[in-house]
């Protein structure tokens, strides 16, 4: 199925990097995300602390009618959020690995249709799932925030 104008060209735009100047902003982007992104799938999200991980993950529930306020799950290891999709957003930066995932126990809570959103994915690398959507944060010298999709689909 060929995609439309408009999300070829919003794709293309993210692989190339958006900035933003705000929060909300941020939010927006996942929005627009949401709208395109397959269903059970997982997204990854890298970048350093206060990048806007968290806000993006945001953004993404309130694009799929998630009630509950999302917060970082820094403490918990993961959140579930259930909306027009369930949404997993876990947090990998307190895990030493991989092998901490499989007492967790994720896949039980993936019930169609699911996302699995991960924070901090390199401290987990060798569990993730190859079909997959890459996104990289980052704070910018001129103290604006640039989102970019490293991969859609199949990672490299």
């Amino acid at each position: 199925m060929p995609r439309s104008s408009a999300k070829n060209s919003f794709l293309k735009n993210l692989q190339s990097g958006i900035a933003t100047d705000s929060p909300e902003q941020m939010r927006n982007i996942a929005r627009k995300v949401a709208g395109i992104f397959p269903e059970n799938m997982t997204l990854t999200l890298s970048g350093d602390l206060g990048a806007g991980k968290t806000v993006f993950v945001k953004g993404l529930a309130e694009a799929w009618k998630i009630e509950e306020t999302v917060t970082s799950p820094t403490f918990n290891i993961f959140s579930l959020y259930r909306g027009t999709r369930n949404l997993l957003h876990l947090d990998a930066y307190r895990l030493e690995s991989a092998d901490e995932i499989e007492p967790l126990m994720i896949e039980e809570f993936l019930e169609s249709p699911w996302c699995l959103a991960i924070e901090w994915p390199e401290k987990i690398k060798e569990w993730l799932p190859a079909e997959r959507w890459e996104f990289t944060l980052s704070i910018e010298k001129d103290r604006h925030h640039k989102i970019r999709l490293l991969s859609e689909g199949v990672s490299p």
